[in-house]
């Protein structure tokens, strides 16, 4: 999965993308602790995918203010 965000999709949007990638990073957590991880790299960019998500539910917060 390629994350490429776009700015004008809708908060609620982006808060459940943001739901089911921590859920998927906690599956990725939960096969790397039995060994049964294959494609380590699955870490890294889930764990880079939700800051981008939360760096522009974050932004739109400020924006607000």
């Amino acid at each position: 999965m390629n994350m490429i965000i776009e700015k004008n999709i809708l908060q609620k949007d982006l808060e459940e993308k943001l739901l089911g990638l921590l859920k998927e990073q906690f599956n990725i957590r939960l096969q790397l602790a039995s060994g049964k991880l294959k494609k380590t790299h699955l870490i890294r960019k889930v764990r880079k995918d939700i800051a981008r998500i939360k760096t522009l539910l974050m932004d739109r917060i400020n924006n607000k203010l």
